[in-house]
């Protein structure tokens, strides 16, 4: 029999092993009794700060937003594109911030560009691809959006697509040049498929979203969830702690908790997040040396989905809401207008944290070379946060690659800039975490 307070083991195939299911009716359609409506329905109480930044972002992008005959949508200022992605995370802000009208005309310009196999793709300055994870993350907006803008067919295509991409019990595989399991994409698929189930009373996509759940936390380490679990098509397993997309497992778990209720995800939302509060230091910076994925070091948007976990488990854990004011007060410091990509620091600070990016470079399994690579990796960031202008320049970081024979798949300029993409998870996770789930 499965331990309560343990995730079953989703490659068992036992129904029973998936845990108890959501009742259902006579007809086979998921009975309202004790399912939650998740309407969401924002407030910021007295907690004004992170209401104030989601305000002054908002106004900072509707500087970049333009309307046409599909309807609106976002360029990015420093490299002219137009991300699925940002305009359904600044449509569910718009959503939570009551101004449905302007979500909706976002999500009218997000749907002209849904494929017929209800994919999206993920666009970026260096790669344009079908995406599953932009999938379902423009899925969960369309559930938010339901109220104001029906949309089933489209949402049917979305949840099709999604679960067919669901090539083990619970790994989703995110896109064809990324197979790797990455646990922050099984939790992200979940929670669509957890918010679309519990929209449609729909036990399918529940049960999926619980396989997911089950994945990830099987595969958490003394609190933290590893990067990814397995190789996939990397040249080496990614299997160590990463503070930014541990913020990020942690907010999608906590998607999927809030819908299917399962004790041993509760547990396991509470060890990543004593785990997440053990890296930040009483200024409310994160120790970097914890973290050893050096394409997300630094990275802004950490403290937005921090605060988002933090302010999710205060509620049981009041301790916690300290942990979600620092996050705060470390993102005021990093948004001059647009957020920064990264987490900035002043010139004179270059030669303190030496040691950290060391620690961080020596994180996992690598050959030496690789781990030379890393450091590199790692200083070249140190100098490229602390310097912030309103365009890129990427010869260097590029130059690098080609005499390591590294193939890229990130931006990686000389210099810290005003990011349009993570101004919109900031967006997402702190006019997520002040909505009340009733």
């Amino acid at each position: 029999m499965t331990n309560s307070h343990e995730p079953p083991n989703p490659h068992l195939t036992d129904e029973n092993a998936l845990g108890p299911r959501i009742p259902q009716s006579s007809s086979g359609k998921t009975a309202h009794i004790g399912f939650k409506e998740n309407r969401e329905n924002c407030y910021f109480g007295k907690n004004f700060q992170s209401g104030k930044i989601v305000t002054d972002l908002l106004k900072e992008v509707e500087k970049c937003t333009f309307n046409d005959e599909n309807g609106t949508h976002i360029v990015d200022p420093v490299f002219g594109i137009v991300r699925n992605r940002v305009n359904a995370e600044v449509a569910k802000t718009y959503f939570r911030m009551n101004s449905p009208e302007k979500g909706v005309q976002l999500m009218k310009y997000v749907l002209s560009t849904q494929a017929e196999d209800g994919s999206w793709n993920e666009i970026h300055p260096n790669y344009n691809q079908k995406s599953s994870l932009i999938t379902a993350f423009i899925g969960s907006a369309l559930v938010i959006a339901y109220p104001h803008f029906p949309q089933d067919v489209a949402l049917e295509k979305v949840k099709a697509y999604v679960l067919q991409n669901e090539k083990k019990p619970g790994y989703f595989v995110k896109s064809q040049t990324y197979t790797a399991d990455h646990l922050n994409v099984d939790a992200s698929c979940g929670a669509f498929l957890a918010e679309y189930g519990n929209r449609f009373s729909d036990t399918v996509t529940i049960d999926a979203a619980r396989r997911a759940a089950q994945r990830v936390c099987r595969f958490q380490k003394n609190g933290y969830f590893p990067y990814a679990s397995d190789k996939g098509n990397y040249p080496y397993i990614f299997n160590f702690p990463c503070i930014h997309y541990q913020g990020v497992t942690l907010y999608y778990l906590s998607k999927i908790q809030k819908i299917i209720d399962e004790p041993w995800l509760e547990k396991s939302l509470l060890s990543g997040t004593e785990w997440l509060a053990s890296v930040q230091r009483e200024d409310g910076f994160f120790d970097w040396s914890k973290s050893g994925l050096m394409f997300a070091y630094y990275l802004t948007g950490a403290y937005a989905f921090a605060y988002a976990v933090f302010s999710s488990q205060s509620r049981g854990n009041s301790e916690y809401s300290d942990n979600a004011l620092r996050c705060l007060k470390v993102l005021e410091k990093n948004i001059p207008s647009l957020a920064l990509r990264w987490e900035t620091a002043s010139r004179a600070s270059f030669f303190v944290p030496r040691l950290i990016t060391v620690k961080s470079a020596f994180l996992g399994d690598f050959p030496l070379r690789h781990r030379l690579f890393r450091t590199g990796y790692g200083y070249y960031r140190q100098i490229s946060r602390r310097r912030i202008r309103s365009d890129v320049d990427e010869k260097t970081f590029i130059a690098l690659c080609r005499f390591l024979h590294i193939s890229p798949s990130t931006i990686e300029p000389m210099n810290n800039f005003p990011d349009m993409f993570m101004t919109s998870e900031i967006l997402d996770c702190l006019s997520s975490a002040r909505c009340d789930v009733r």
